[in-house]
């Protein structure tokens, strides 16, 4: 029903307009697909390496065979995670300064499992995987471009 020019919107519609603007404004609200730090692409622990770890096919990017004797890395692709033998899909996400703290659950062929997974923001194109609880313990890796 309209009056004078206004329409009434539904719930649904109402939350989605303001998940809207609230990304338009740069915050995050729970629930809401979109995080401030850019996580996604392919990552490989040496930048040198992304051509054997990985191969562009159609706009996806999937593991070359036998990528694993080239190096290792993962595949970030909004809530998914994807490795050379495993799926995630990410259950939370939540960011500490330069750091992102990701739960899990992931797929292998043999078994299922909630896994913690966190990483630091070190450059635009650079993180580490670190591990908490584990000082000093840190993976580091690039962002491959294709």
């Amino acid at each position: 029903m309209t009056r004078l020019g206004a329409t009434r919107l539904r719930p649904t519609c109402l939350r989605a307009a303001w998940r809207l603007i609230a990304v338009a404004a740069g915050l995050v609200l729970p629930g809401s697909a979109a995080p401030a730090m850019d996580l996604d692409g392919a990552w490989a622990t040496d930048r040198a390496v992304c051509s054997n770890v990985f191969v562009k096919k159609g706009g996806s990017i999937a593991f070359r065979p036998k990528s694993e004797l080239h190096g290792s890395g993962f595949i970030i692709e909004g809530n998914s995670i994807r490795g050379a033998s495993a799926r995630c899909t990410i259950k939370t996400r939540k960011e500490d300064g330069s750091t992102v703290h990701l739960l899990a659950s992931c797929a292998t062929d043999i078994m299922l499992s909630s896994m913690q997974f966190s990483v630091k923001v070190v450059g635009p194109d650079k993180i580490s995987r670190v591990f908490p609880g584990m000082d000093g313990m840190e993976l580091a890796y690039d962002r491959c471009s294709f």
